[in-house]
C-alpha cells in the first residue's frame, strides 16, 4: 500500500469540475494509494521504467516525498467516489515538504541553487500522469486549473520540475532539445544546470537549422503547456535510465504568466487552452 497523505489538506478555490470530472487534492491514504497505482501503470508498464523488487511486488510507484507533499487528483465520478475515481495525478512539493526529505526531487538531476536563492515560495511539480482514456484537452485544462488554485492558495512565486521526453537517446530528440536551448533557455541568474556527471548538451543542432514547426510538433504536450505559461528551460538534460526518459528542468515564474491564464483564473473558474489534447505521463 502507498504512504499516507499529509495531515492538513487545503481546499482548492473554485468549482474545479467539468462533466463527471473533478480536480482536488488527495484527502485519504486510499486516494494516494490509487494515485501511486496509476503512476506504476503509466511509468512502469506503459513507459517501461525499471522497477526495483519492492516496487514491482507492490505495483505502486512510491518514494519518500509522497508522505510529505500534496497530491492533485483527477477524479471521474462516473466510476465511483474517492480512490475508485482516480484517473490522473500531479505531485506538488513545497519547500517545507522538500526540507523534510532533505531537499527537492529535482536536485538529484540539476543544480537548483539559483532557484533556491530567489525570493518567494517555490513549488516543485512532478509525477504527472493520466490514464490513457482521459488524455484529452478538458482533463489537461482541469489539471492546470487545479495547479492555478494551489498557486494562489500558497502565494507561489516560482514553479519548477523535471519534464521528460521518452527514451534515453538524446539524439532522438535533437530537434526538440535544440529548440528549447536556443529559444527558451532560462535567464542566467535563475538557470538550473544539469549536474556535471549527468550533463547532456541541449544544443545538438545550430539555431539556423531548426524547423520551428517541426520542433514544436516534436515536443510533448506537457512541455508545450509549460512554455505557453511563460516557462524557461535549464541548461542541459539528464538521462534517467530508471524511468526511461530524457529529462529537462522546467521553471515558470508565476508573475510572468499571461493574464489570460492565472490572472484570468482569479476572476473566474474558467481557463484557457494550454495543451494539445494528449496529456502524457510527463514528469518524473
Amino acid at each position: 500500500m502507498g504512504q499516507g497523505v499529509a495531515p492538513v489538506t487545503p481546499k482548492l478555490a473554485g468549482d474545479l469540475k467539468t462533466g463527471s470530472l473533478e480536480v482536488r487534492l488527495a484527502e485519504t491514504a486510499a486516494e494516494l494509494d490509487a494515485a501511486q497505482a496509476l503512476r506504476y501503470r503509466i511509468f512502469y508498464e506503459e513507459m517501461q521504467a525499471k522497477p526495483d523488487a519492492t516496487t514491482e511486488a507492490a505495483r505502486r510507484d512510491v518514494d519518500a516525498y509522497d508522505a510529505q507533499c500534496d497530491h492533485l487528483l483527477v477524479l471521474d465520478h462516473s466510476l465511483g467516489e474517492g480512490a475508485d475515481a482516480v484517473v490522473g495525478t500531479y505531485r506538488l512539493i513545497r519547500k517545507p515538504a522538500a526540507d523534510a526529505v532533505g531537499g527537492f526531487y529535482t536536485r538529484d538531476e540539476f543544480n537548483i541553487a539559483p532557484l533556491l536563492a530567489l525570493k518567494g515560495n517555490l513549488l516543485e511539480l512532478g509525477r504527472s500522469c493520466v490514464d490513457t482514456r482521459y488524455r484529452t484537452r478538458p482533463t489537461m485544462q482541469l489539471l492546470w486549473r487545479g495547479i492555478a488554485s494551489y498557486v494562489f492558495h500558497y502565494d507561489i512565486a516560482l514553479m519548477f520540475g523535471c519534464a521528460s521526453l521518452p527514451g534515453v537517446d538524446p539524439d532522438a530528440h535533437k530537434l526538440a532539445l535544440s529548440y528549447l536551448h536556443h529559444y527558451h533557455l532560462a535567464p542566467e541568474e535563475m538557470r538550473p544546470r544539469a549536474l556535471p556527471d549527468r550533463f547532456v548538451a541541449l544544443d545538438r543542432m545550430p539555431k539556423d537549422a531548426i524547423d520551428m514547426k517541426r520542433a514544436l510538433a516534436d515536443l510533448p504536450p506537457l512541455i508545450k503547456g509549460y512554455l505557453r505559461l511563460g516557462g524557461f528551460i535549464g541548461d542541459g538534460a539528464v538521462i534517467d535510465h530508471q524511468f526511461n526518459t530524457v529529462d529537462v528542468c522546467i521553471l515558470v515564474k508565476t508573475d510572468l504568466v499571461t493574464d489570460k491564464y492565472f490572472n484570468h483564473y482569479s476572476r473566474t473558474t474558467g481557463g484557457p487552452s494550454v495543451g494539445d489534447g494528449d496529456e502524457p505521463a510527463g514528469v518524473a
